[in-house]
């Protein structure tokens, strides 16, 4: 099994604590083909310059940038590193957004929603008395708006909210309810060629499955999807390339018989 990780944070990240070079150091130990570095920017946050709670994203992404750079040359023909960046909320703010892209000529870019727009992050949020079915709603309404958006290639953990709804509240929300607006933001991404991720880390989370779920990823397939990348989300070194074959064997039973890598926006695919 050929084992690759398309969704990783260095600590060029705010929430993550190991080194570019540490996180490529814990993909060859483990045997991966290859490594993206996908550091966060969170394109609305960028005019807080150094003021911003999640560091100035002016520094980390470029920075990041040159440190996969690195370690691209120094671990050649050992691990192929893909330099890449998370752009959560790339439709929030379109200038922000256009200023983030032109940081560096990535190989991957994520897109990534965290947040509603003037809302605080699913990570944040208290649950209690929450209208989860409104909140929902509007996540994936929103998601549908992103997949639209041109300048990224693998729309990220499409139900990223289940994380903390389901760990704060103990309940599954019925999924089903929202099938008109997950089968719109396939189809979008069907239409634009785009990639959709299986993120594992909400096997090692109270979720105890990928996001998005086997379900949604035959969806994806049923209705014509073609591109598939699969990432752990990794924060440290130690969570690099951890539940990737499970990852695997998620696109296999929804019918996927490969899954991609980028280089230059271009999707390389890998044989399941």
């Amino acid at each position: 099994m050929i084992i690759c990780d398309m969704h990783t944070h260095s600590d060029n990240s705010f929430d993550a604590k190991n080194s570019v070079d540490e996180m490529c150091r814990a993909a060859i130990d483990r045997g991966l083909c290859a490594l993206a570095i996908t550091d966060h920017c969170e394109a609305p946050f960028i005019r807080f310059g150094a003021d911003c709670e999640f560091g100035c994203f002016d520094e980390q992404i470029p920075k990041s940038f040159a440190d996969a750079s690195e370690a691209r040359e120094k671990y050649s023909g050992k691990l192929k590193v893909i330099r890449g960046m998370e752009l959560g909320e790339p439709c929030h703010d379109p200038a922000a957004t256009q200023h983030a892209l032109g940081y560096a000529d990535f190989d991957f870019v994520l897109a990534s929603v965290h947040n509603l727009k003037n809302m605080q992050d699913f990570y944040y949020m208290n649950y209690s008395g929450v209208d989860i079915d409104k909140l929902l709603r509007k996540y994936f309404t929103e998601l549908c708006e992103t997949a639209e958006f041109p300048h990224f290639d693998s729309l990220s953990h499409l139900t990223y909210p289940l994380r903390y709804i389901v760990a704060g509240t103990g309940k599954m929300p019925d999924l089903t309810r929202y099938m008109d607006l997950t089968d719109e933001i396939f189809k979008i991404l069907i239409k634009n060629k785009k990639a959709l991720e299986i993120n594992v880390s909400g096997l090692f989370r109270e979720l105890k499955s990928t996001l998005p779920d086997e379900t949604l990823v035959r969806r994806f397939r049923e209705l014509g999807g073609e591109y598939i990348t699969i990432g752990t989300d990794a924060h440290c070194a130690d969570m690099v390339g951890k539940g990737i074959e499970q990852g695997i064997e998620v696109a296999k039973s929804a019918g996927f018989s490969k899954y991609c890598i980028y280089e230059n926006h271009k999707p390389i695919e890998i044989k399941i």
